[in-house]
């Protein structure tokens, strides 16, 4: 005995639409944004991932409008812009925030209390991992090591650093973004929305004055190695060998001078953007 497809609980449906088009006014704009990228690469295909930012920044995700516009730039098909879209996390696939929160929760800042910061700010935004806040305002993710493992546990909004975060640090952080009060990362420009983001990473410049004097570098703590290169650091502590007949307890380790922490976690920072009690911005200029 034959069943149907209903029967057995397989839906066929209709084949999808094709996404519609942008309106004229937007696709002409884009258009000339998506030249503009285009010409910068001898391969045109290879201006996919620019031009996926570049849409992103119009709606605050990848539509499929976006695809396909991307397609018809790129002369491919809408197969292969998905496949790419969907590779990178960095392209959002629904409506999302006006910042996007990311909490590191790798290996090193988990257990320096990433675990705890994203679990804390779950419950006092009320979403879950990549959901949105009811006001727009703030998406919430847990995130992969984005390389700032030695001022762990790392946040970032829109791809910004905030250093050596707690989960008290955080609640302020969110709460001033909801709020709409001026946040300044750690390192880098101060913040501006998840779409002018996108734009700038699809190649366009911060037009926002001073935003580019502000610009983020590498914090003291990330350029030891740097320093060490070139001759610059000071000595790292020696560890003695134990258990000698007449070692005593000063023998056994050289404690640095605050000059010489080669770790955040040595001399913590006091870096939390949007706690009063920390002033914002880096302690140090880069290379020093």
């Amino acid at each position: 005995m034959n069943t149907s497809s209903t029967e057995r609980g397989v839906s066929l449906g209709m084949p999808e639409l094709p996404a519609p088009a942008y309106p004229d006014d937007v696709r002409a704009r884009l258009e000339a944004d998506a030249r503009d990228v285009i010409a910068r690469y001898p391969d045109s295909r290879s201006a996919l991932l620019p031009l996926l930012h570049l849409v992103q920044s119009e709606e605050g995700h990848v539509t499929r409008t976006g695809m396909r516009f991307c397609a018809d730039m790129l002369n491919l098909t809408t197969a292969e812009v998905t496949a790419v879209a969907t590779f990178y996390t960095m392209y959002r696939r629904k409506p999302s925030g006006d910042y996007q929160v990311g909490v590191c929760t790798n290996t090193l800042c988990a257990v320096m209390g990433g675990d705890a910061i994203f679990e804390t700010l779950q419950e006092h935004l009320g979403v879950g991992n990549g959901e949105t806040t009811d006001d727009g305002k703030v998406t919430l993710e847990h995130i992969e090591c984005n390389a700032a493992c030695d001022y762990a546990p790392v946040v970032m909004v829109n791809w910004e650093f905030f250093d050596n975060q707690t989960p008290g640090s955080a609640k302020r952080l969110v709460d001033d973004l909801r709020a709409g009060r001026p946040v300044q990362p750690t390192r880098g420009a101060r913040l501006c929305t998840f779409k002018d983001t996108a734009r700038m990473l699809a190649g366009f410049p911060d037009e926002r004055p001073g935003a580019v004097e502000e610009g983020g570098s590498a914090g003291p703590a990330s350029l030891v190695g740097l320093r060490l290169a070139r001759g610059e650091a000071a000595p790292a502590r020696v560890v003695h060998p134990r258990g000698g007949p007449h070692e005593e307890p000063h023998d056994r380790v050289h404690e640095p001078s605050p000059a010489e922490h080669l770790s955040s976690h040595d001399a913590p920072q006091e870096t939390s953007a949007s706690d009063p009690s920390h002033p914002a911005g880096p302690t140090a200029e880069e290379g020093e």
